[in-house]
């Protein structure tokens, strides 16, 4: 898709800081950028005259003039050729962010916001957004100028394809290597979090790895063909899947991850280990849904 980046824009540290990350891709994609300020405001106090979705009054238009213009300033100075357009409308913006990404190439939030109107929190528009946009969407987290390779969380979900072909697109864009990293671990470690001694165990540990390799190996295949100048980093952890992912993201510039759960509520959508790197990584989160819930 060639539409826009969009970007929540709500005057925290946390937006400017995915204003900066939004305009960076934007130049990256040769697309424009869209800054988008939403805010809830009761039915019954809209203007007479007034339509929902076009706010009007001085309240609103200091609001262009500053939260959005600031913004607006902050993307030109990090990528000075790109179109900046910039919305702001009235509406959860859970729900306007969730209609903008049905034209847009990519969606960019904070991971914290105000607690004002036009919050971007994790765990209400950061968390939905990523469970149910229709374009990837970066959640701005972590170290404030991540540099570094693009870290893939790599599964064995037929759903994460479109993961791993963002993140090989991402890393050829930015001109960077990428780590693909499958963690894995047997079922009986799963049921122990950190055991003091390793349970005792009935399993062919080659052939575990053999199959874990497999896994690894057939979700990139195809991939490195078609990005032949991407240095890719094939990485076989054994061991805690979040925990390994976390702890490699404290060297990435971006960690991509697939949205691999299932159900109608965000967290079912996810999966856990996207929560987990929505919550607790060190870098950038971008989350990549492969189709329609």
């Amino acid at each position: 898709m060639n539409g826009p980046v969009v970007v929540g824009v709500d005057g925290s540290p946390s937006s400017l800081a995915a204003v900066e990350v939004a305009a960076r891709e934007a130049a990256l994609r040769g697309v424009g950028l869209r800054l988008v300020h939403a805010f809830g405001w009761p039915a019954a106090h809209i203007p007479p005259g007034g339509r929902l979705w076009e706010p009007s009054g001085g309240g609103v238009r200091e609001l262009i003039d500053g939260t959005l213009a600031k913004a607006e300033r902050r993307a030109h100075e990090t990528a000075p050729d790109v179109v900046i357009m910039r919305e702001i409308v009235v509406g959860e913006p859970v729900m306007v962010l969730e209609i903008e990404s049905r034209a847009a190439s990519l969606a960019v939030v904070g991971s914290r916001g105000l607690s004002r109107f036009g919050a971007l929190l994790l765990g209400s528009t950061a968390g939905h957004l990523s469970a149910h946009a229709a374009c990837p969407v970066i959640v701005v987290r972590g170290r404030p100028d991540p540099g570094g390779p693009v870290l893939l969380a790599v599964d064995d979900s037929p759903a994460a394809r479109g993961a791993v072909e963002f993140a090989f697109a991402e890393a050829a864009a930015r001109g960077t290597n990428l780590v693909a990293l499958h963690a894995w671990s047997t079922r009986s470690e799963r049921a122990y979090d950190q055991p003091a001694d390793p349970p005792f165990v009935t399993y062919d540990e080659d052939r575990l790895r053999d199959e874990e390799e497999r896994v690894l190996a057939e979700a990139l295949g195809g991939l490195r063909e078609r990005y032949p100048d991407v240095d890719v980093d094939r990485r076989l952890v054994r061991g805690r899947i979040r925990h390994t992912l976390i702890e490699a993201s404290a060297d990435a510039g971006l960690v991509v991850a697939g949205a691999r759960g299932r159900g109608g509520f965000a967290g079912l959508l996810l999966g856990s280990v996207s929560q987990a790197l929505l919550h607790h990584a060190h870098c950038p989160v971008a989350v990549v849904r492969s189709g329609p819930e």
